[in-house]
């Protein structure tokens, strides 16, 4: 029989099998007398996360291993910035004494960008870090910013780059890659595809490798891997055992992932807004009588704010934004990313220099906080370079994971043709199998889920429309076949 046939017959029988398990006996009874049994809970439902879990793998994996590569790279960049911007980030320590007043370093700023705007001033942190001065200005990408890099004891400027934000260009190609592949818009649908997805394999890879029962060293089996034995139960091991040691991690990057992506992160910052959990502002609306003071030209200086904001109790890194409009304060926010984070805000009175208003961090919402976190232990940034060592570990194992899925699928392939084949999927119609108790709250979730998940819900109808598809040309073709013999 020709390999195509053997295929064809394979499937058949399999889908025969899957059907017959799938329909009803009647009266409750087999062949033999005896009553049927209907099957347990996880006996119906195994077979089904089998199937799903088998075809995201191998379709989402690409995604998966891009999202994980990509990751994986980002991991180095703020080392790597270190080293290639050092001559614009740092300078030789002196005394604060002798360093020029930060209008003077505005200044300066300007001068270099002539035709820039000025966004805000990032004062230096330490004594060997330079001043940053970000402009809007043209030729620049959205959200870009040419910024001027000024020494703060001579005032004079060390370069000019384009950053995005706070990143350095190196930084900021970096994360393009790892979010879009610098396909613009359009390519931030593969990280968002990945994100959706990382959390369906990793409980599905739990529920199935915790759901395994084992009658002998049930808890060494379930938290070491196999070191020998055949080959595909040897690679499973591994993929399941690793799985199950950094399945935290994952579904953390799963869960940050979505925050800020396109589709899904609009969808969360809505259910945020109506919990009153999103990220508050400072208020920068002056009273009349000061608004008044401001349009007349009074304006204390950007070193009387920075002056006004220490007093306050701000410290470490900070960013200074100048008034957006007349009758509007400055507005001075600590950027410290590293536990514990310092994210306190002050708005400034540009005539007198009081403080108008003031945002502390410990106020801000508890969902506010941990969007805060979960964004920053995600990039890296929360617990330094140990949050960076733990996400390019969780990278390389993502990587490895995605490979011995791929790996496990080749492994069960068939080994008598001489013809190159894949293994075989799990057996179709399990969905059939599951009791109406259990399948009609799962089609419940997963519509609410596909809502607010679109590169969830999306793709999981195609996956369905595409299995119901194949699955009708194989039985026709099956019976075809059987026909023609």
């Amino acid at each position: 029989m020709a390999l195509g046939d053997t295929t064809l017959e394979t499937a058949r029988r399999e889908d025969e099998a899957a059907t017959s398990a799938a329909a009803p006996r009647p009266e409750g009874r087999v062949p033999g007398g005896t009553v049927a049994r209907p099957p347990g809970l996880w006996a119906a439902t195994r077979p089904l996360l089998m199937r799903l879990h088998f075809y995201v793998g191998v379709l989402i994996g690409p995604f998966l291993l891009v999202a994980a590569t990509t990751g994986l790279l980002y991991t180095t960049s703020p080392q790597l910035e270190q080293f290639v911007y050092r001559h614009e980030l740092h300078v030789t320590a002196q005394s604060a004494s002798h360093a020029v007043p930060l209008a003077a370093q505005v200044a300066a700023g300007r001068a270099a960008v002539p035709d820039g705007t000025l966004q805000s001033v990032s004062p230096a942190a330490g004594p060997t870090d330079t001043t940053r001065v970000l402009f809007d200005a043209k030729g620049v990408p959205q959200g870009w910013s040419r910024t001027a890099f000024v020494d703060p004891y001579t005032g004079k400027v060390l370069g000019v780059l384009t950053t995005d934000g706070q990143w350095l260009p190196l930084r900021a190609w970096l994360d393009t890659l790892h979010r879009t592949l610098h396909l613009g818009a359009f390519g931030r649908n593969y990280s968002e595809l990945a994100a959706s997805w990382l959390w369906v394999e990793v409980l599905g890879g739990l529920a199935l490798w915790l759901g395994v029962r084992r009658r002998r060293d049930r808890i060494r089996r379930t938290l070491l891997p196999r070191l020998r034995g055949p080959g595909h139960r040897r690679v499973l091991s591994w993929h399941a055992v690793v799985g199950l040691w950094v399945s935290l991690g994952l579904l953390g990057l799963s869960a940050t992932g979505l925050t800020w992506s396109d589709h899904a992160g609009a969808n969360v910052g809505q259910i945020r807004a109506q919990l009153k959990g999103g990220t508050p502002s400072v208020p920068t609306a002056l009273p009349a009588h000061q608004a008044t003071a401001h349009t007349r030209g009074s304006d204390v200086g950007i070193d009387a704010v920075v002056r006004s904001a220490h007093r306050a109790g701000l410290s470490g890194v900070l960013v200074v934004t100048p008034p957006a409009a007349p009758g509007r304060a400055w507005v001075v926010k600590e950027n410290t990313r590293h536990w514990p984070e310092r994210q306190d805000s002050v708005a400034v009175d540009p005539a007198t220099g009081k403080v108008t208003a003031k945002l502390r961090f410990a106020d801000y919402p508890l969902l506010a906080k941990l969007t805060r976190w979960g964004i920053d232990a995600h990039m890296g940034l929360l617990f330094g370079l140990p949050n960076q060592i733990a996400l390019a570990l969780l990278a390389a194992t993502l990587i490895a994971m995605v490979l011995w899925g791929y790996r496990m699928w080749w492994l069960r392939r068939p080994t008598r043709s001489t013809c190159a084949a894949f293994g075989r999927a799990p057996a179709r119609g399990a969905w059939r199998r599951l009791p109406g108790r259990v399948l009609a709250p799962a089609v419940l979730a997963v519509a609410v889920l596909g809502y607010y998940l679109p590169l969830l819900g999306i793709p999981l109808l195609v996956f369905l429309a595409t299995d119901l598809a194949v699955g009708a040309v194989v039985r026709r073709r099956a019976a075809a076949a059987g026909v023609a013999r």
